[in-house]
């Protein structure tokens, strides 16, 4: 029977590691005393983290740099694990982002081409190279972070609204095709956190993306660290399939407590 503190030694594979939540997940395993597989596309940046938990927590770290919307690229990937006999313990399809805020008739078609490509393809062929080990060790956990952006559309949200939907709906349907295996599987959905997200969503513009953070304590990295940490924690036969977290000053899209 598992408790808040049994999960060791394991490994835990987190796409997207180089910021944010992704960040934030690794760092929180390897400080229990777990081992990680972390991908990215910043290289210089995935090796400094690799470097620091490595000496932090003395745990092992395995950096692999790539674009988790390259099915050529994680086929490599997948077989460099099976090489190694890594196979995750927990599979974390952190990889994602939003790009731009423009409504439909004034979209940018390579911001939809990023983020589909990003949010939904990158996130099935990582799953898909990566959970046939897992049935055949018939073990794990399988998260996918989500948002409240695939609960709720707003206005000028569309596509990433319509990829946050679909991870959504994948998660749910992992969960029924794992049927029969003890592998579990959850999205962590979470309203305002403040990380990269913004500043990425804005091209950069500071200002834009310091003001989607002003009037309220938003959530941060570390609180959906915590919140995945409990979910993985929890006894083989709990399955918690989706966990909705909102900062306390929101408490939906639309409704908001701004000093």
């Amino acid at each position: 029977m598992g408790g808040l503190s049994s999960m060791k030694n394991k490994w835990i594979l987190v796409t997207g590691a180089t910021s944010g939540f992704g960040r934030a997940i690794a760092e929180r395993f390897a400080a229990e005393g777990n081992n990680l597989i972390i991908t990215g596309r910043r290289g210089e940046r995935l090796e400094a983290i690799k470097t620091d938990f490595e000496r932090k927590y003395r745990v092992q770290v395995v950096a692999k740099t790539f674009d988790v919307r390259n099915p050529e690229e994680v086929k490599l990937f997948a077989s460099f694990l099976e090489e190694n006999n890594l196979v995750p313990d927990v599979l974390v399809n952190n990889a994602g982002l939003a790009a731009g805020k423009n409504k439909i008739q004034d979209g940018n078609l390579d911001d939809w081409e990023q983020m589909i490509d990003t949010n939904i393809k990158g996130l099935l062929y990582i799953t898909r190279a990566i959970l046939p080990s897992m049935i055949k060790r018939n073990s794990g956990h399988v998260f996918s972070i989500g948002s409240v952006a695939g609960h709720i559309v707003y206005p000028e949200g569309n596509v990433y609204n319509a990829t946050k939907f679909a991870v959504k709906a994948l998660n749910e349907a992992i969960n029924l095709d794992l049927m029969g295996t003890a592998i579990r599987c959850c999205s962590i959905d979470p309203g305002a956190a403040e990380t990269e997200f913004s500043l990425v969503r804005f091209k950069g513009d500071e200002g834009k993306a310091a003001g989607v953070y002003k009037g309220y304590e938003a959530l941060n990295a570390a609180d959906i660290a915590d919140a995945l940490w409990y979910v993985a924690n929890t006894p083989a036969h709990v399955n918690i399939t989706n966990l909705v977290i909102y900062p306390t000053a929101q408490r939906s899209v639309y409704v908001w407590d701004k000093k």
